[in-house]
């Protein structure tokens, strides 16, 4: 049996803590075959880069790789001398002696192959391979160190596990598993036992540091069985599962392409609540009342407030079209008027015509801000117009006519170079037995841009995020309304989406000059907001999982500016004041507080 495990930066920060490492490892390998795969010592990255600035304002990529490698290299060397000691036969290698080729990409290169030969060797000689990870080599002429960016140890340990056909890869940190949350701020959140590889992909995504996607996404796609524990204790910790994968080759081992799959689903039908007034609880008594009446929402859409109403979208199966109209009918006249006529009255309006939700789905797209871009694109080069939009960090959803779903899916899958994959298969095999919420999580590093009046035609959306993305920046949530408004004579939309706070003052320069061209448009930048979310593959079958969220935070008096949701996970945006509080409510809303406080023992108390 051969098993990898990977020991981050806190695990291996001292002498001692290596030696503890050390003993472990070595009481594995009595009965097993060990590869183990570390990070550099505690903060000893963080040293290097205040070093490298030190020296220049603008270190190159590549001097900068040169530079970072060297921390993970001081680590295998002692990890070894360790086993050694102990009488366990051990060989430190880096990632070019490993085989881990990569693309030639300086701090942040993706994985296309690892060539295993010298590896298996010494194993069958006995010896633990003690690895370098986050790095490798872009090719064996020119012999160029890369870096794999953020999460490269976790990368490097499941792309070995898979290379190597591994029975298992364990991830050992200073937590004791995955948590239902930061235990920082939500002290009783609770360990885990399980959780699925799309969940864990939504909350990593999402900032939880545990596991990096691009390690997750590995996983998931070569079935790798994936173990989340203690560096400290011997406890089980979490397990993350995957589906059977299906047969794919070793070459090319990470994924290169930015998207996995295109998923679509024509039984949809959408309703909106418009110039409803923007206060705490709209949203929890509109899904209250549609949960009451036991009916599945697939997408959920708040756009941004204009004076003090709002507008919500909501998409439910066709054959709930009718119900969900009544249940809008019957709650409307309890929300009150708006205090400015001018602005219009509230009302419910379906929307008859048959439409589609296309989708791009793909932890590959997280850090490349093209995707999205080239998906918008893509759907207005083939005349197709995007009447809504919203996005998760791995996937992006797009609704339009139903005439056009297969024309659609047929261009994405040329222009992503994928194949499609309906809902029931994208999603059954990882939901079953799951709760509806899985995790909570928080972002407090995000800005948010609205733009009102953006011309309603195709190409916009496209022509939008093309100009972020050639600035190299970033979006989060993308939301774009479902009410025209007709300005000047131009039939116009919004569109809201976050960036990081430190894009969000470039976005702004980049978007006012395009809109500088426009005969209608206006922005709106809020950087002091925050994003909660809530995860679980088991929501998709559990209707009014969104309505105790909203319901949570409404008893809070926190009122949410923005929605977006995909089939696992609802997203909420609030004022960056209350982010602590919607954490912590949301997470009791659901259950997932443990009996006691997370304990993380200290190494010096492990024997």
């Amino acid at each position: 049996m051969l098993i990898v495990q990977k020991y981050g930066g806190t695990s291996v920060g001292s002498v001692d803590r290596i030696q503890t490492v050390a003993r472990r490892v070595a009481k594995t390998a009595r009965d097993h075959s060990v590869v183990v795969v570390v990070s550099a010592m505690g903060k000893t990255t963080d040293g290097l880069v205040k070093m490298a600035e030190e020296i220049s304002g603008n270190p190159s990529r590549r001097e900068m790789d040169m530079l970072l490698s060297t921390g993970e290299q001081v680590t295998i060397a002692l990890m070894s001398m360790a086993l050694q000691e102990l009488g366990q036969p051990a060989l430190s290698m880096t990632g070019a002696q490993v085989g881990i080729v990569t693309e030639a990409e300086h701090t942040r290169a993706r994985i296309l192959h690892i060539q295993t030969e010298r590896m298996e060797r010494h194993l069958n000689e006995g010896k633990v391979i003690v690895v370098a990870g986050f790095q490798g080599i872009s090719d064996r002429e020119q012999l160029e160190i890369t870096t794999l960016g953020r999460g490269g140890s976790d990368t490097s340990a499941v792309a070995l596990a898979a290379a190597l056909g591994a029975d298992q890869c364990e991830i050992y940190t200073d937590v004791p598993g995955i948590l239902t949350t930061d235990p920082r701020i939500v002290p009783k959140a609770k360990l885990m036992d399980e959780i699925t590889c799309d969940e864990m992909l939504e909350l990593a995504s999402l900032g939880a540091k545990v596991l990096h996607p691009r390690a997750v996404e590995i996983a998931r796609n070569y079935g790798i069985p994936l173990v989340v524990r203690s560096s400290w204790t011997d406890d089980p910790g979490t397990r993350v599962t995957s589906p059977k994968p299906e047969p794919r080759p070793l070459e090319g081992l990470e994924l290169v392409r930015p998207v996995d799959g295109v998923e679509f689903d024509a039984d949809q039908a959408a309703v909106s609540m418009l110039r409803i007034p923007d206060r705490p609880g709209i949203a929890a008594r509109l899904f209250g009342g549609i949960a009451l009446q036991k009916l599945n929402v697939d997408l959920i859409i708040q756009s941004i407030h204009e004076a003090n109403i709002n507008d919500i979208t909501f998409t439910v199966t066709q054959n709930c079209y009718n119900r969900a109209i009544a249940v809008a009918d019957a709650i409307l006249p309890t929300l009150g008027r708006n205090d400015d006529p001018e602005l219009g009255e509230p009302e419910v309006r379906g929307y008859e015509a048959p439409i589609a939700k296309v989708s791009i789905v793909g932890a590959g797209m997280i850090g490349r801000p093209k995707v999205a871009s080239q998906m918008f694109r893509t759907l207005a080069e083939a005349g197709i117009n995007i009447q809504m939009i919203s996005t998760s960090e791995v996937k992006v959803s797009c609704v339009i006519d139903a005439a056009d779903c297969d024309r659609a899916v047929e261009a994405l899958c040329g222009a992503f170079d994928v194949r499609q994959r309906s809902p029931e298969t994208a999603e059954a095999a990882d939901r079953s037995d799951s709760p509806p919420v899985r995790g909570v999580a928080l972002d407090r590093n995000q800005a948010r841009l609205a733009i009102r009046y953006v011309p309603d035609r195709p190409g916009m959306a496209a022509t939008l995020f093309a100009l972020l993305a050639d600035s190299n920046i970033s979006v989060d949530m993308i939301i774009q309304s479902q009410r025209c408004q007709q300005i000047d004579g131009i039939l116009t939309r919004d569109i809201a989406f976050t960036v990081s706070q430190a894009d969000a003052a470039e976005a702004q320069k980049v978007l006012e000059a395009a809109i500088a061209t426009w005969e209608c448009g206006e922005l709106f930048v809020n950087p002091a907001i925050a994003k909660v979310s809530a995860v679980g593959a088991g929501m998709v079958d559990s209707p009014g999982v969104a309505a105790r969220m909203f319901e949570a935070l409404a008893a809070e008096n926190i009122n949410i500016s923005m929605i977006a949701t995909s089939e696992i996970k609802i997203s909420c945006v609030v004022d960056e004041k209350d982010a602590v509080k919607a954490l912590q409510v949301v997470h009791e809303a659901f259950g997932l507080s443990g009996d006691e406080a997370v304990i993380i023992p200290s190494p010096a108390t492990v024997s």
